[in-house]
């Protein structure tokens, strides 16, 4: 009975074992996986070490703009949300592996684009607009209050966030779902140095730079000039939509790449999870 006993034990250590050594080999072979490991906590490290850093340096900052921060929060969702709702709703074509039979109609690549910048337009309406709503009777602040800039503000996130999300789901179509976490490595690769929480001169002089080519730090300082200064920063306004529209413009011309390279390999039907 103990002897049956230890062999089950062992069978079921063995067993274990090879499920384990499973895993490692797919993290091994998975770049983007082994990425994640080490990702999540740096870009948490940075981002909050620029934040704390602009606190300890400006604590009086708060006191004069009631609500800068849920502002903050708020049109970084718009980003966020523009996103994911592009590069999510494309990745339930390939879950579905509905993505070959999509195309097997008239269906163009370009149709498919526009119907996906739509969907996301309408999530990030739904799911902003209910967030911004719910800021006014629980903490008091309206960031309508923002007026027609916020018009401004919405438009050229939401596209920044298109154009993201049609890189990712490019890459995806190009590489398989196991870069599928590209979804949410990108958008948050970009938080450190997109100015949210606190202004581009917070950042090493070596760092600024790279914010000022990213639309979404135009926007976050145009958004704190209102707040602080109460004036409208019309050229943080006009470099977003210059270089919204260049970003927008590779996003769709990377995505139709990839989609002739997956329509000359085959591989439109053979996508899923």
């Amino acid at each position: 009975m103990i002897r049956a006993q230890d062999a089950g034990l062992r069978a079921s250590a063995r067993r274990v074992g090879a499920m384990a050594l499973r895993y490692l080999y797919l993290l091994r072979s998975s770049g983007p996986r082994v990425l994640e490991l080490f990702y999540w906590p740096t870009v948490q490290l940075v981002l909050w070490g620029f934040i704390t850093r602009f606190f300890v340096q400006h604590s009086d900052w708060l006191s004069q703009a009631s609500g800068v921060l849920l502002a903050a929060v708020l049109l970084w969702d718009v980003l966020f949300r523009g996103q994911l709702g592009v590069s999510l709703a494309f990745f339930e074509e390939m879950y579905s592996r509905n993505l070959g039979q999509l195309f097997t109609t008239p269906l163009r690549p370009y149709e498919l684009i526009l119907a996906l910048l739509f969907i996301s337009f309408v999530r990030t309406l739904l799911g902003v607009g209910v967030a911004a709503v719910l800021a006014i009777p629980l903490f008091g602040f309206s960031i309508f209050d923002l007026g027609g800039a916020l018009v401004g503000f919405f438009a050229n996130l939401l596209v920044m966030g298109w154009a993201i999300g049609l890189a990712v789901a490019a890459l995806v179509l190009r590489y398989g779902l196991g870069a599928e976490s590209l979804a949410w490595v990108a958008i948050f690769a970009i938080a450190p140095v997109s100015g949210i929480y606190y202004p581009v001169s917070v950042l090493p002089g070596w760092l600024q730079p790279v914010a000022w080519v990213l639309p979404a730090s135009h926007v976050f300082e145009g958004m704190r000039a209102i707040m602080f200064e109460h004036r409208l920063h019309v050229d943080d306004l006009l470099a977003a939509v210059g270089l919204n529209g260049l970003y927008l413009a590779l996003g769709v011309a990377v995505f139709l790449r990839a989609f002739r390279h997956a329509r000359r390999q085959g591989t439109l039907l053979n996508t899923g999870e």
